[in-house]
């Protein structure tokens, strides 16, 4: 176990029900911790709490998890009807994990939310709701569950490298998406009807290879079967603890 980089992921805070209990909970749908240690990391779970991200000292690797919209105040904008409900806490707790991981080039994966958390914590801002802009379901066809559609990765992009590939089905499953980029992001990976659903560093914001790593995804790879983004973030992770 002393061998397998410790990776946090981030989770939220809600009532949940279990045996005789109903009680609020930190909560993460397990398939997150189960990618992770698949992919040969040590989950542990982050939650949204004042602080949190104090712990980024004894991590190998950041996982910014999906779930709730994020309050749009944060990104300057007036609340739309479609935008859920705001949780302050989480998005206090996940901005400022983003920003000291970052800042301290500690290799971070964002998913789906995950990548809305980056752009916003870098400055970029958010479409509120994708079928007002794109005229379809597709991105978030299963209230319950998830789709699945193509993503096209740019071929040059540390995206294509380590998913060993420029196109992809994916599951899906989000309601938001990218409008403006945050600093220092490019965008690699499209849906066909011109969602950013990828993005990373550019060259000018990455000082070396091994020294930051940084994908998100607005998909969910937790939902699917591939590990590849699992298994780079671990490497990228045991490369930054062997570097410490």
């Amino acid at each position: 176990m002393s061998d397998q980089p410790v990776i946090g992921i981030s989770a939220y805070s809600q009532q949940a029900r279990w045996g005789s209990w109903d009680l609020p909970a930190v909560l993460l749908p397990r398939r997150y911790t189960d990618m992770v240690a698949a992919a040969g990391g040590l989950p542990v779970l982050l939650p949204p709490l004042p602080g949190v991200a104090d712990v980024l000292g004894r991590l190998d690797g950041l996982v910014l998890s999906g779930g709730g919209d994020i309050d749009p105040a944060r990104y300057g904008a007036a609340r739309e009807p479609a935008t859920g409900p705001a949780g302050l806490a989480r998005d206090d707790a996940e901005l400022e994990l983003c920003r000291q991981a970052l800042a301290s080039s500690l290799p971070v994966l964002g998913i789906c939310r995950g990548m809305q958390v980056i752009n916003v914590a870098l400055g970029g801002m958010l479409h509120q709701h994708l079928p007002d802009l794109v005229g379809h379901d597709g991105h978030s066809p299963d209230p319950g569950g998830y789709g699945m559609h193509k993503v096209s990765v740019a071929p040059a992009s540390e995206l294509a490298g380590a998913l060993g590939r420029t196109e992809a089905a994916v599951p899906t499953h989000h309601h938001q998406a990218i409008d403006r980029l945050g600093a220092g992001l490019t965008a690699v990976g499209w849906a066909d009807d011109g969602v950013i659903e990828a993005v990373e560093f550019g060259q000018d914001h990455r000082p070396g290879a091994e020294s930051r790593f940084m994908l998100a995804v607005q998909w969910h790879p937790e939902a699917g079967d591939d590990l590849s983004l699992f298994r780079a973030l671990v490497a990228a992770a045991r490369h930054f603890r062997a570097g410490r």
